[in-house]
């Protein structure tokens, strides 16, 4: 595969393509959308809930935690996550910045 040359991208077109991509696999929306409704969330929780082997989870959370939408704290041996709702405001501003300087002229 190719080299994606990320260097002739400006910052905020390379961390939103990032955010994309992280976003972009279905078990990592499924565990946004369940960690969202809960106020804390254990790991063992996601793999009964979400259906997928714990180290299978174990790697969805840390790429979502390495795009900054998540949060967790350590319990004896578990690990607790939430939504980082500062990170999750500000990439939605970055969002709607993005599209609201897009022109919608067209067709």
């Amino acid at each position: 595969m190719g080299v994606t040359k990320t260097q002739i991208f400006d910052e905020r077109q390379n961390e939103l393509a990032h955010f994309f991509k992280v976003l972009g696999h279905p078990a990592r929306i499924a565990i946004l959308q369940y960690i969202s409704k809960q106020n804390a969330c254990i790991c063992n929780d996601l793999v009964e809930e979400i259906g997928l082997a714990q180290a299978t989870i174990s790697q969805h959370l840390k790429e979502l935690k390495s795009i900054g939408l998540l949060k967790g704290e350590i319990e004896g041996k578990r690990m607790c996550y939430c939504i980082d709702l500062d990170r999750w405001n500000a990439l939605q501003q970055s969002l709607n910045s993005f599209f609201n300087t897009t022109k919608h002229n067209c067709c």
